[in-house]
């Protein structure tokens, strides 16, 4: 099956939702479900070690499970609830669901966090829909070893346009198509070929606008294929609490750490300040003007000035993507750090 039809397949649940919920609310259910049942699917081969490990350990004075169970997880969350979509259970399938969802680990439970997740189970239950969306998921397979990570983000992002359109909103907000961020990764790295040879190279790759993080795989994905023993270290800021939630899991189930990827306004509110990168790739959004941040991106420019991001003046009030654009100039690795910034503008 391929990812188009899979995602009709997942998006497919919305006929259970129509009449009791709003067009614009489905993606908002059917996402975090999806993200839960490839999570449940990557951890299902240890998750009966990960409880049993659990159980012997949780009594241990001064014993930081978190640093435990994700060695025996065989991956950067784990969850220690006995619960599956498959065991909730027709009669208290909301308790159980949550019980489920609180004993993620802390870096997965912020992905459903985002998505406001209780609460939408919540809606599910008052209106006798929540087992039954929940056996629509039981049954996908979403393991890596059937779907894999370059798959599933092209499924997600089948969905958050599939979304987007359910909310009338521009899909473009939300991702780039995969022709266009092949080419623009394959011209950042090539002219870095050499760089990206030999053993334990360690690389940082930058996305100030990430959505769901398609730019950050095709990068990883582009190194791997070049050098299996290269490590590009993803670093990233969405707006969006949706598809930042998306791109947090996708990269813990790549086994990345999601402290790097942070939600909030890159424009207003730099969440990485003092980082430096390899390589930055971006598609911000395009003939959208700063007016929201005008007054935190004036005051920056004023009392940094030439040493701050937007250091050469600032542009027109309806050109954010060129405010973007300085913002990334600004992240480049100094050239005595063999990067590209020779801080001079």
């Amino acid at each position: 099956m391929d990812q188009q039809t899979f995602a009709d397949k997942i998006w497919s649940v919305a006929d259970i939702l129509r009449g009791d919920f709003k067009q614009s609310e489905f993606g908002r259910i059917i996402l975090p479900f999806t993200v839960l049942r490839r999570m449940e699917c990557v951890l299902e081969p240890t998750r009966q070690d990960v409880i049993t490990r659990y159980e012997t350990v949780k009594g241990i004075p001064n014993l930081d499970i978190e640093l435990v169970l994700p060695g025996v997880a065989k991956a950067s969350f784990y969850t220690t609830s006995t619960f599956s979509l498959a065991t909730l259970g027709a009669t208290s399938t909301r308790v159980n669901l949550e019980d489920y969802i609180s004993k993620f680990s802390a870096n997965a439970r912020q992905v459903f966090e985002q998505f406001a997740f209780t609460n939408w189970i919540a809606k599910l239950s008052d209106n006798n829909l929540l087992y039954l969306v929940s056996k629509e998921f039981k049954d996908l397979d979403l393991h890596p070893d059937s779907v894999s990570n370059h798959e599933m983000g092209l499924i997600f992002e089948h969905l958050i346009r599939k979304f987007a359109e359910s909310s009338n909103d521009t899909a473009g907000e939300f991702y780039t198509p995969r022709d266009v961020i092949g080419l623009a990764t394959t011209l950042v790295f090539s002219t870095d070929h050499d760089a990206l040879d030999g053993e334990g190279v360690v690389r940082t790759v930058y996305d100030c606008a990430a959505g769901t993080g398609g730019f950050l795989s095709a990068a990883i994905d582009l190194v791997n294929e070049w050098n299996p023993n290269a490590r590009l270290i993803p670093y990233a800021q969405e707006l969006n609490p949706e598809t930042h939630a998306i791109c947090v899991a996708d990269k813990l189930i790549q086994g990345y750490d999601s402290k790097n990827i942070k939600l909030g306004n890159t424009l207003s509110n730099d969440l990485l300040p003092f980082e430096r990168f390899d390589y930055c790739l971006a598609n911000p959004p395009f003939g959208v003007d700063w007016k929201k941040v005008q007054t935190e991106v004036t005051n920056e420019h004023r009392v940094k000035a030439a040493d701050g991001r937007f250091g050469p003046g600032l542009p027109r009030v309806n050109d954010g993507s060129m405010l973007f654009l300085m913002h990334l100039l600004s992240k480049r690795k100094p050239v005595y750090e063999g990067g590209s910034h020779r801080q001079d503008w």
